[in-house]
């Protein structure tokens, strides 16, 4: 089983960045305590700044994982063009975030990817990702 974790702008910064916010831990050091959870899925791991890389990894992946999480970080309440990529692929897409978006400032309460998506997970710190895999397990 093959999931693809794609995590969105400033998120190569987890461990560093707003720690009051996401956390001390680095992402890193998160996917390989998955991937020891998991050692049955093989896990790809892709962080990309920009949109179009997030687009072209989803086209990449989405005809051939058995689903992909995506934390589009701060895209998600801006890109049409990521909903409209989730839209065209096969695989499912379980959209994360690691803070509560809705306790947030009130853009960040809006996703404009999270309805192309099987599911949508906030709030749980990075075991928002844990939860996918589970989800994406479960089918």
């Amino acid at each position: 089983m093959t999931i693809v974790i794609i995590n969105g702008p400033n998120l190569n910064l987890l461990g560093k960045r707003q720690p009051h916010i996401y956390g001390s831990e680095r992402f890193e050091d998160y996917l390989h305590q998955l991937e020891v959870t998991y050692p049955y899925i093989d896990f790809i791991y892709r962080q990309h700044n920009l949109e179009g890389e997030i687009i072209n990894t989803l086209h990449e992946f989405g005809f051939s994982a058995n689903g992909i999480i995506l934390n589009p970080g701060g895209f998600t309440h801006t890109s049409v063009a990521i909903a409209d990529a989730i839209r065209s692929i096969y695989c499912p897409v379980v959209e994360v975030h690691i803070s509560m978006l809705f306790g947030r400032e009130p853009y960040r309460q809006k996703s404009l990817s999270a309805s192309a998506c099987k599911g949508f997970i906030c709030g749980f710190g990075l075991e928002s990702y844990r939860l996918a895999v589970e989800s994406l397990i479960q089918k």
